[in-house]
């Protein structure tokens, strides 16, 4: 006998719609073809200049919509929420074996190597479809490139990583471009990367994007991003 479907099939619904959110799929209904913004004005134009795209802000500091150990602008009209990456979710989920369950499953989408989602930054209202998002991880040894090398392991279907370094606003790291295959959806698709360590922890920022066409027309908010970047 089936015991509790309903309660399941809601866990397993809302685990779904964060599987979506942090696949930047969530919002690819709601993505309007006729919206303009400064990241889309340069679809076809982008690459390691953010000329095309304005700040909308900063983020970063302790009252901003993420405090994080960096500092960095997000593009104009993009929208940064911070990620609760709690596991308790106001009940005691080892009473219940499907409510553990479903909690692993949204733990595993909120870890990814060394580092834990902090942060989203939305691009829908700017016009495009897709986050660029901070993970955090907890203070050691391992060098900005070591951390960022887990980062992509800890990915599925990644090819063709091309590991690069730089420097911005007294800060250091480690850069990498790479493509992901998704078996499922049978497609292909470029995304970027980069980490720096801090006296807090290490941090990555990751552009990912619906598919290969909506990351370059992401990419000048990225690299504002990382133009501006500065130790928290």
């Amino acid at each position: 006998m089936v015991v509790g479907v309903g309660p399941v099939r809601r866990r397993l619904a809302q685990v779904a719609l964060l599987a979506g959110v942090l696949t930047g799929c969530s919002g690819a209904a709601e993505g309007d073809p006729g919206t303009s913004s400064s990241a889309s004005a340069s679809a076809g134009a982008a690459s390691a200049s953010d000329t095309a795209v304005r700040s909308g802000g900063t983020i970063g500091a302790a009252k901003s919509a993420c405090p994080l150990p960096v500092t960095f602008d997000i593009a104009e009209d993009w929208k940064a929420k911070a990620i609760d990456a709690g596991t308790d979710d106001g009940g005691d989920s080892s009473a219940d074996p499907d409510n553990e369950l479903a909690q692993e499953i949204v733990d595993a989408l909120l870890h990814q190597g060394p580092v834990t989602a902090a942060c989203e930054v939305d691009a829908k209202p700017a016009g495009n479809i897709g986050f660029l998002r901070v993970w955090t991880g907890k203070p050691g040894d391992e060098d900005a490139r070591a951390v960022l090398e887990a980062f992509v392991a800890a990915e599925n279907g990644v090819s063709k990583a091309k590991y690069s370094a730089f420097e911005a606003g007294g800060v250091s790291g480690a850069e990498v471009k790479y493509l992901v295959t998704s078996k499922l959806l049978e497609e292909t698709k470029e995304e970027s990367a980069l980490a720096v360590t801090t006296k807090q922890g290490p941090v990555v920022i990751h552009l990912g994007g619906m598919d290969t066409d909506e990351h370059r027309e992401m990419l000048p908010a990225y690299e504002l991003a990382k133009r501006t970047l500065r130790a928290g």
